[in-house]
């Protein structure tokens, strides 16, 4: 019961302290309401020693959040894309800031029309614990370039890092600047809740409503970047060794829990085996250990353990095949690691067809005609990702024409995500929006059209009465 209570107040203590901050920068974005262009690029450049001089710090509470994440996972999938989105961002954002100019029609001649990109005010943030870092680095860096005050809300399951994040961004920023909040569900609850300029939230379709619902009560509008069931399409002659070698990339990543790694894997039915032979010769290769082996992220919590196996025991409660690659036989009982699993013979009755996997596991559909593939996507939600294998550029631009997903990568898979001069959203059930690219930096801005009338004043030709001999010509002239 001490402890409830003790739990109770810390929350309540975190909630006073985030309205404390909200109000603090929504003065300080009064008081200064469109920073220069040096200004950004200076509050940009300072997130990169926060970075790399803290990468031993941030290697270790990434690891002790997820029981064991692997050193170089955090450093190629969220030190690397992060340190490479600062250097993108403070490159662009000067073309970025400059007024766009437009033509004015013969009705509102003489005149000048062009759009400023002003900034939105308070950004709020919510970031999902499987890539905690980059994912809050990434959304902070569009803010920040297109002008704005930040606020973070770090997910409840990687306290380490978000304890971290509050440390060194509070070392970096002023508090009325950019600020990050920990805490429970409570908390995050009544982050969404704040009137923020605007909501970017990170995490799963189900949370996402949640979220769509709090903001809609302060019509803020909202970023939402959601996942599902992410298809990956091997094209009927694209060599299997190769196929396999680039899926093994996006899947066995932070051990498949990852929004845009293959969910399932769509083969021509008479390469299934040749599939299963070659995943099962490629996972060995990467990981001929389980238990101790550094480089075999861990499973982030017992509930997302636990998730990952009831999906295998009712599938094979149902009638499905499971392929478990455990090379060396290990007992994984308390690692809460679990083996890269096949699972073939799929029906749709089973959960794991249903929901997004978010783990080492990975459906394998047979399918006759590359219509029939593309038929079986389009039957289901649509994904934040969709991969297809050809080397045949007609069957590629078949299937982009064909099949709608937040983005495509061909012939590889998630590399997509870390490039960032290109938009990263979903579209319908994987989300909303777009941040990254100049997309990310408009996204946080208020694109304001500004119309500048001379001294010349035309209009005047064409007040009442009406019937005039301007009004004549227009309506003989113009309305045609």
């Amino acid at each position: 019961m001490v402890a409830e209570i003790k739990e109770l107040q810390t929350e309540h203590a975190q909630i006073e302290r985030m309205k404390r901050i909200f109000a603090a920068q929504k003065a300080a974005y009064r008081r200064q309401p469109y920073p220069t262009a040096e200004q950004r690029h200076e509050h940009i450049q300072q997130l990169k020693p926060m970075l790399l001089d803290n990468m031993d710090a941030w290697v270790e509470a990434l690891n002790a959040d997820f029981g064991n994440r692997s050193a170089d996972e955090t450093k190629l999938a969220e030190m690397l894309t992060s340190v490479e989105g600062i250097k993108y961002h403070a490159k662009h954002l000067r073309k970025w800031m400059k007024p766009s100019k437009r033509k004015v029609g013969a009705a509102q001649w003489p005149g000048k029309v062009w759009v400023e990109y002003q900034p939105l005010g308070v950004v709020g943030i919510i970031v999902p614990w499987n890539y905690p870092l980059y994912l809050a680095i990434g959304p902070m860096l569009a803010a920040l370039a297109a002008g704005n005050r930040v606020m973070i809300k770090m997910s409840e399951s990687t306290p380490r890092t978000g304890e971290l994040l509050e440390e060194l961004i509070g070392k970096t920023f002023a508090e009325d600047h950019v600020a990050v909040v920990n805490g429970e569900v409570d908390v995050a609850a009544a982050f969404s809740s704040l009137p923020f300029d605007h909501l970017l939230f990170t995490g799963s379709t189900t949370v996402g409503k949640h979220i769509m619902r709090a903001a809609a009560e302060n019509l803020t509008p909202v970023t939402l970047e959601l996942g599902g069931k992410s298809p990956c399409i091997i094209g009927e002659d694209f060599p299997m060794k190769d196929a396999v070698e680039r899926i093994a990339f996006g899947k066995c990543l932070n051990s498949g829990q990852t929004c845009v790694a293959p969910d399932y894997i769509m083969v021509p039915e008479h390469r299934v085996r040749e599939f299963v032979d070659a995943w099962k010769a490629q996972v060995t290769g990467l990981y001929p250990t389980l238990r101790d082996n550094p480089d075999f992220t861990s499973i982030i919590n017992d509930r997302q353990y636990r998730r990952l196996n009831s999906y295998l025991d009712d599938a094979r409660e149902k009638g499905a095949e499971v392929i478990t690659i455990n090379p060396a036989d290990e007992n994984l009982d308390g690692s809460r690691k679990i083996p890269h699993t096949l699972v073939l013979n799929v029906t749709d009755d089973m959960k794991i067809a249903e929901d997004e996997i978010f783990g080492p596991l990975m459906l394998v559909v047979p399918y006759k005609t590359l219509d029939d593939a593309i038929d079986y996507v389009n039957d289901r939600p649509r994904p934040l990702a969709l991969y297809y294998f050809d080397w045949n550029a007609r069957n590629g631009e078949h299937v982009l024409h064909h099949t709608h997903s937040g983005g495509v990568c061909l012939n590889d898979t998630i590399t997509q995500v870390g490039v960032d001069d290109m938009p990263f959203g979903g579209v319908g059930p994987s989300g909303m929006g777009h941040y990254h690219g100049p997309e990310g930096f408009l996204t946080f801005s208020k694109a304001k059209g500004v119309y500048k009338k001379g001294k010349m004043n035309a209009t005047k030709h064409i007040l009442p009465p009406y019937g005039r001999g301007m009004h004549k010509f227009i309506y003989k002239f113009m309305l045609k």
